[in-house]
């Protein structure tokens, strides 16, 4: 689950497994079953520990490029010694978990020459790190406190691995999907050779525009009758950001309305499968609110009892403390 919000993987299986309590997954974190780390696109996910020890390090080369690329924002770090700084971050951060800030000042230490921001993004983008507990779990708050998932877990973790089984993976959750939305998911670029690679074990389709869709075999295909019911997303949500074509789930025209111009993208909601608007949440020590804002307006009046009771949940598993919930449905967004 995308994560660089705490609270989205909270929201994402709330929407996707019914009876979903903040208790099972802040367990499953606290019992280090899963972690939060760097993973696809050089974002913070939260998965579980089979998955980061497969995906880190099919991603790990594609991570450390952003290291490369980044040498404009931390020119400080020609001539340095990158392995030494690696060396001496993971025996600090093995010892004793840091945030990214502290870490740069105990580097800069022994580099005071050097900028410590600079200094602390060289092990953050080169060690496979987690971010600690209590980070993540709903209702605690806690500054990004960094280890390597091997203090973490108590396992050691490959440094590069070939992308063939976070391939797979990824078919197993988004396909059928062409490269270019395995790439688009992933960060990787040049999959089409491993992709060939794993072509006899995979299933192949056409869309409607003659692409090449691969898939694993024995997939769930449901019904195109079965019913989509309202669903509120986060607001980095992988259903929106794992297809180069996206129109499968969001038209280009509403897309451009979601996408802000810094990266970030508003909570949104669907309806009939398909994204239909966007949603914001505000909390006071008794109240909570949800404001609802379509794309198209009017909507139909069964639509917005759906949504107006889907709303109600939604802030129950917010607030279920608080004593005033109410759920409002605006006008349409304008271009």
């Amino acid at each position: 689950m995308q994560s660089q919000v705490p609270r989205d993987p909270f929201v994402g299986l709330w929407s996707r497994i019914d009876g979903f309590g903040h208790a099972e997954l802040d367990q499953l974190m606290l019992d280090r079953e899963t972690v939060r780390m760097t993973l696809m696109r050089g974002t913070i996910h939260l998965v579980t520990n089979r998955d980061a020890y497969l995906l880190r390090p099919a991603m790990q080369a594609m991570i450390e490029k952003h290291l490369a690329g980044n040498a404009i924002v931390f020119p400080n770090l020609d001539g340095l010694d990158l392995e030494a700084v690696i060396a001496s971050a993971r025996d600090m951060l093995e010892r004793e978990p840091m945030t990214g800030k502290h870490l740069g000042l105990r580097l800069g230490e022994t580099w005071p020459d050097r900028d410590p921001t600079a200094l602390s993004y060289v092990p953050r983008y080169v060690l496979p790190l987690v971010q600690v507990t209590p980070r993540g779990v709903w209702g605690k708050s806690q500054q990004p406190t960094l280890t390597t998932i091997e203090a973490w877990l108590g396992t050691t973790i490959d440094r590069y691995r070939e992308p063939d089984d976070a391939i797979v993976r990824y078919l197993a959750a988004f396909g059928p999907a062409t490269v270019a939305d395995i790439q688009a998911w992933s960060g990787l670029s040049g999959l089409r050779e491993p992709v060939e690679r794993l072509r006899p074990n995979l299933v192949t389709y056409r869309d409607e525009r003659h692409r090449e869709l691969f898939d694993v075999p024995d997939a769930p295909f449901p019904d195109p009758d079965t019913p989509a019911p309202v669903r509120f997303l986060p607001r980095f949500e992988n259903a929106l950001l794992s297809h180069a074509n996206r129109t499968r789930i969001i038209s280009d025209e509403h897309r451009k309305r979601m996408w802000k111009v810094n990266g970030l993208v508003d909570p949104s909601f669907l309806v009939d499968g398909y994204v239909a608007g966007t949603w914001k949440l505000t909390q006071a020590k008794r109240e909570t609110v949800l404001d609802i804002t379509p794309f198209d307006a009017p909507l139909p009046p069964s639509t917005r009892a759906e949504l107006e009771a889907e709303g109600q949940r939604l802030l129950e598993f917010f607030a279920p403390a608080a004593t005033q919930r109410d759920v409002f449905i605006g006008s349409s967004v304008t271009a």
